[in-house]
């Protein structure tokens, strides 16, 4: 009977040795992934980024400056910096601003492509100009 026990026991604690550093490995993933990110988007300083925190708040700013463990952010809403730790954010991103290219090439197309409509088919429904009802 105490075999027993002892072997649940030894099992359970084998078993919270293991898991412990696999925690800490997803851990050390996730703020190497943002460490990387925030040096990316800090080379262009005057572009905005939104940072969102494992506590669902978010920041909206400007990086001020970068560092091993944390970076600073200048709140675009009020004046004040706060200094944030990679281990604190969950995601970092760049706030866009506007219409990508890929929607502006969309539109052209679909604006090049009504103008041609137009040219086409003006010519046609209106017989070289001797009808003035309609579209004419």
């Amino acid at each position: 009977m105490i075999k027993k026990y002892f072997a649940g026991f030894l099992s359970l604690l084998i078993l919270s040795g293991l898991l412990t550093p696999l925690s800490v490995q997803a851990q050390s993933d996730s703020v190497e992934k943002v460490r990387s990110k925030v040096q990316t988007l800090s080379a262009n300083r005057d572009k905005q980024i939104e940072v969102k925190l494992n506590d669902k708040t978010k920041i909206k700013g400007y990086i001020v400056s970068v560092d091993s463990d944390s970076f600073t952010i200048a709140a675009s809403s009020t004046a004040t910096s706060q200094q944030v730790l990679y281990s604190d954010v969950a995601e970092v991103k760049k706030v866009s601003s506007g219409f990508s290219a890929k929607t502006w090439l969309i539109l052209g197309g679909v604006a090049a492509g009504t103008v041609a409509t137009w040219l086409i088919v003006k010519p046609a429904v209106c017989d070289g100009g001797a009808q003035s009802r309609g579209i004419c």
